[in-house]
């Protein structure tokens, strides 16, 4: 008799042992701290941070950026920046730092959403016919009754005919509203080639005039963004086209004195290295008008560094200014 107690107390302590290992199971996410006594604390891990966005339209701060030279970079205003980024300092930007470089109006997705969104009143029923708790809306001029057929009549073919034939005559009035869709997303890839096309007609549309008189010291083809212009001291440096003054200041390292005019959306010209700066931010100029004074700063010599962009990259002056 005591043989058999110990070999069901010897299965009893088994089967505990093995209920008590698993193997698989994973540990929780919890990390042991001690307070000043000695007293183990567990606290839960924190849940990993969200992803900064990022892609078209965002710009990651790299070492030695400033929040002008982006916008530069950019083709678009540091003030513009700054409001899209709810900055409170312009010049307190970060390394690692994400900023939306483009207006929140063009995020990715927002006309696609605007354009796929149903029109109120379309009465549009989105489940597959036959489906639990579908109905189709009645013909117009119909008589039929829009409460649920749960009369009891007799078996004949004329009640059977009279049943299904408001069933068809709905399925075939709902068939084509699917079409609505596809049309509105036809008419919104079209947009996109018009809206091209439009820009390209603001593009050619600028009047341009070279900004001031000298001999070109240095080429786009020669490796520089631009063209460098050679001067006297004090030389008007004048508006290649018509526009509005984007940025008027110092801020941008190795430009010196620079003017930034704006000419359509996607073009800008840019006048560096000036001994003074004639115009401010905000204010419009017209064709060949003075902006500047030519000189050194940030320079070595007295010259005008001459720029044309479009989207914020760098293009070849000489496929815009007239021939000399």
């Amino acid at each position: 008799m005591k043989k058999i107690r110990l070999a069901v107390l010897g299965s009893v302590v088994s089967l505990l042992a093995a209920c008590g290992s698993t193997p698989n199971q994973q540990p929780a996410p919890v990390v042991e701290r001690t307070t000043s006594t000695g007293k183990p604390v567990e606290t839960v891990a924190a849940a990993p941070a969200a992803p900064a966005p990022s892609g078209r339209g965002y710009y990651t701060v790299k070492k030695g950026d400033t929040l002008y030279r982006i916008a530069l970079d950019v083709g678009q205003n540091w003030r513009d920046i700054v409001a899209w980024n709810n900055l409170t300092n312009p010049n307190d930007i970060k390394v690692d730092q994400t900023l939306r470089v483009a207006p929140p109006d063009r995020a990715p997705g927002t006309a696609q959403t605007a354009t796929v969104a149903a029109a109120p009143g379309a009465g549009l029923d989105v489940k597959p016919l036959g489906a639990p708790g579908s109905a189709a809306a009645p013909a117009a001029g119909g008589s039929n009754k829009s409460g649920p057929r749960g009369d009891k009549r007799a078996y004949s073919e004329s009640a059977l005919a009279e049943l299904e034939k408001p069933d068809a005559t709905s399925a075939s009035a709902a068939a084509p509203a699917p079409a609505a869709p596809a049309k509105a997303e036809a008419a919104h890839a079209t947009e996109k080639p018009a809206a091209a096309s439009t820009a390209a007609v603001d593009d050619e549309g600028v009047s341009w005039m070279w900004p001031a008189d000298g001999k070109v010291v240095g080429t786009f083809d020669g490796g520089k963004k631009g063209v460098d212009i050679a001067g006297k001291a004090g030389q008007a440096v004048l508006a290649a086209g018509a526009g509005k003054v984007m940025y008027a200041g110092s801020g941008i390292r190795g430009y010196g004195n620079l003017v930034i005019i704006k000419h359509t959306n996607n073009l800008l010209s840019a006048y560096a290295h000036n001994q003074a700066i004639l115009v401010k931010e905000g204010q419009s100029v017209t064709k060949g008008q003075k902006i500047a004074e030519m000189g050194k700063s940030d320079s070595d010599t007295v010259k005008l560094h001459f720029e044309i962009r479009q989207q914020g990259k760098p293009v070849d002056p000489s496929k815009y200014l007239p021939p000399r």
